[in-house]
């Protein structure tokens, strides 16, 4: 045993160099004195371990002990953060408790209490991973014997919107599958897209409808595909033939589909499907047939870079389907983040959905003009966009459009008054006119890329007051009245930290949404920081001390690195909230993951090459990036430990459902497991709640479930709505990282539930060109 005693020594002597350097640099910066401390105690272990010496283990419980007052001092009961704090110590102890390992150091080779520390060890192991894999059973009835049967209104069986009803509210009347049988459901049918015709792996979130007796869907490059909507089988598909080469994010959400009233049922193009493209083109096809609708546009076909300033191929294009509303197609688009000043026009737009004409256009440069710019004119650069998706309200003749910043995000001392009034603002235009007739900003003069990227959810209060409730990026819920945008539940206006960029402005307060819960997640502080081993924890607080934090809202500088709470994936992202109409319950699913940025002074960012990119990828974007034009470039990163894990600690995902009747939580617990994540991106297997990352959305069924993928785990998820207990769950092949949907098929006499598992390389869930529905047991037919 000598030399595993000594192998041991050396390790535990390079663990307490670490310590000692990270941890002294860490007290001068005015944190924990804990790791030097810690760290000269591993030193002296390592001493007398080297000289089996049984001090050894009476010294290395001290530090152990130390570390357990410690840890409760700081984090109380939290099993995470005591978890960071005593797992490596922990392990270490256990070695060393051994009858081999005591016996070589000379002493006795067990004890009272070396018997009682193993015995509990062992028994918190077999208790703890029983507890685990219980945890992870499905406990969703199979009761097949009585089911729902077929809608009595015909037209609840489809999803015809991206939301299912224009004001996207991500609900079905569909009762079938239910928390008494939703244990029985499987896989009915997939279908794979294939590969891009380039043949590289392209990204897959899109929503499908289903009309009729079709599933429609969309690919991350446009070709539009219907299948038969009880076996998945291909009826036909489009080739949009999209120009992939240098797009950024081939990504299409979701089609439109419209019903042309003055066309006989039946004609060509009497029902029609949409996709705006990531080449910057919007095409129209024969719902029946999939072939392009001739008359609309030029063979089918609008070309949506008219009007556009000029940019590096790919800097505009666009992800989300349009909005039908009155006749017209609504549609903002994507540019491409951080590059320069003066990037592509943010201008709305809509189009006659039968001809293709331009029915108007809102270019927030100039109020005065609703048609296509002139002779050597174009819409004006550099206005926020709106890349996400849109909702409607025929009644009241409003499109809801979310808004992201004026580029570049990080930087807005350019910025005219027009920017920075609709700049990450829910907007409210006329559907006939494209005339704001109202606007609600949820983050003035935005330096933190906190765009509105959720879709408005639309649905009435219970006195009847027609309700708006906008999700954001910074983890807040904004309710409106969407006849005038003014706040039903309390806003207010609370100070926040200023910026001490060169030529910056920026505002001095923030509207928060007192009114209902946030979702931010816990405020980080040096005592959040974690690590699964001291010395990443010891690095990221380390780090955290020498950045910038003054809570959420604080400005991004050049001097020293700024800890932005939430980062910019939020909060919540483009999968929005599900909201049940009938019980106003909404479905709220939430990242708590933040971000390390700093300001680079021009002069350095010239030194470092930065320049506005010619081909924007994922790598070019996500880094590093110019904001050309301004006087700096800036870093922007997720705030993770040299073992590629988040510094803060976990949960790093939620789930919630909130009450709004009372506009308070019904439940909240952590969203996946750690099943396909881990220190250095390793896949642990194993099913812990750790709660993760996440992207997409879920729906609400009015049987009470809400079925839900988005994690960075593979998984797709039931949940009862009421209780928050997770009822059922099926395996992806990558994540589901798109909003689900669930329709019913009158050839079995089925509900079918639908989610593309095409992961997201945002959170590293993997990829899958996977379409794939599930159902109960073809022989469950009501």
């Amino acid at each position: 045993m000598t030399w595993l005693n000594r192998l041991l020594a050396m390790l535990l002597l390079a663990l307490a160099a670490g310590l000692i350097w990270l941890g002294s640099r860490l007290w001068l910066a005015g944190g924990s004195p804990y790791y030097t401390i810690a760290g000269l105690c591993l030193i002296g272990t390592a001493w007398l371990l080297w000289r089996q010496s049984g001090r050894a283990l009476r010294l290395f419980g001290f530090l152990w002990a130390g570390t357990l007052l410690w840890a409760l001092w700081e984090a109380g009961l939290d099993g995470w953060a005591l978890a960071g704090r005593l797992g490596l110590l922990t392990g270490i102890g256990l070695w060393l408790l051994t009858p081999w390992v005591r016996g070589s150091l000379g002493e006795p080779r067990s004890s009272r209490l070396s018997r009682i520390l193993l015995s509990l060890a062992f028994a918190g192991l077999i208790g703890g991973t029983a507890w685990i894999f219980w945890n992870d059973r499905i406990t969703g009835g199979t009761d097949l014997t009585q089911l729902a049967s077929a809608p009595a209104n015909a037209a609840d069986g489809d999803w015809t919107n991206w939301g299912n009803a224009p004001g996207g509210n991500r609900y079905s009347a569909l009762a079938q599958i239910s928390p008494a049988n939703v244990g029985a459901l499987a896989p009915a049918w997939t279908y794979s897209l294939g590969k891009e015709p380039s043949g590289e792996a392209a990204p897959f979130e899109a929503t499908p409808l289903k009309v009729g007796d079709k599933v429609y869907v969309c690919t991350g490059y446009n070709d539009i595909i219907a299948l038969d909507a009880e076996t998945g089988k291909q009826a036909w598909r489009f080739a949009a033939h999209s120009d992939v080469e240098g797009i950024f994010g081939q990504t299409c959400r979701g089609v439109t589909h419209y019903r042309v009233p003055a066309l006989a049922s039946g004609a060509l193009c009497a029902e029609r499907l949409y996709t705006a493209t990531i080449d910057s083109r919007l095409l129209a096809v024969d719902a029946a047939t999939g072939q392009p609708c001739s008359s609309f546009g030029t063979d089918g076909a609008v070309n949506l870079l008219t009007g556009m300033s000029q940019a590096p191929k790919g800097y505009y294009h666009l992800t989300s389907p349009p909005t039908i509303i009155a006749g017209k197609l609504v549609l903002g688009g994507w540019v491409t983040d951080g590059q320069m000043r003066g990037e592509p026009s943010g201008v709305i737009r809509a189009y006659d959905a039968v001809t293709g004409k331009l029915a108007w256009a809102w270019d927030i440069g100039r109020p005065d003009r609703s048609g296509e710019p002139g002779p050597g004119e174009s819409y004006t650069p550099g206005t926020p966009n709106s890349w996400s998706v849109m909702s409607a309200d025929p009644a009241l003749g409003l499109v809801y459009v979310p808004m992201g910043n004026a580029t570049p995000d990080y930087y807005g001392g350019q910025r005219t008054p027009e920017m920075d009034r609709y700049s990450s603002a829910v907007v409210a235009l006329d559907a006939n006119t494209g005339k704001p007739r109202w606007h609600f900003q949820t983050t003035h003069h935005d330096l933190w890329d906190y765009d509105v990227g959720s879709q408005p959810v639309l649905f009435d209060l219970a006195d009847g007051r027609p309700a708006l409730l906008q999700p954001t990026k910074r983890g807040e819920l904004f309710l409106l009245d969407r006849r005038t945008g003014k706040p039903i539940s309390e806003v207010i206006e609370q100070k926040v930290a200023v910026s001490n960029a060169v030529g910056e402005r920026s505002s001095p307060t923030q509207p928060f949404s007192t009114g209902l819960p946030n979702f931010r997640g816990t405020m980080p502080s040096e005592k959040t920081m974690w690590g699964v081993a001291l010395l990443d924890q010891a690095w990221c607080r380390l780090r955290f001390k020498q950045a910038r934090f003054d809570g959420t809202m604080t400005p991004v500088e050049a001097d020293r690195p700024t800890v932005t709470w939430p980062g910019s994936l939020g909060g919540h992202n483009w999968g929005s909230v599900a909201v049940d109409p009938v019980n106003r319950i909404a479905i709220v699913n939430s990242s708590h993951v933040i971000t390390y940025s700093q300001l680079i002074p021009r002069d350095k960012a010239d030194a470092m090459g930065l320049k506005p990119v010619a081909k924007p990828s994922f790598e070019n974007v996500a880094g590093p990036v110019a904001q050309a034009g301004t006087p700096y470039a800036v870093s922007v990163a997720p705030f993770l430990s040299p073992l590629v894990a988040p510094c803060t600690q976990p949960p790093y995902g939620m789930i919630s459902a909130v009450d709004l009747n009372t506009r308070k939580l019904l439940w909240q617990k952590p969203f996946g497991t750690m099943r396909d994540s881990g220190p250095l991106l390793l896949h642990t297997g194993l099913p812990i709640p750790m709660g993760v990352p996440n992207i997409g959305g879920a729906v609400i069924t009015a049987s009470g479930l809400a079925f839900i993928g988005a994690t960075q785990e593979h998984m797709f998820r039931a949940f009862d709505v009421r209780t928050g207990r997770e009822l059922w769950k099926g395996r992806l092949p990558a994540g589901g990282n798109a909003n689900p949907m669930t329709y019913w098929s009158s050839k079995s006499g089925r509900q079918f539930v639908v989610i593309a598992a095409g992961g997201h390389a945002g959170i590293l869930s993997g990829y899958s060109d996977q379409l794939i529905a599930y159902a109960l047991p073809q022989g469950s037919k009501p």
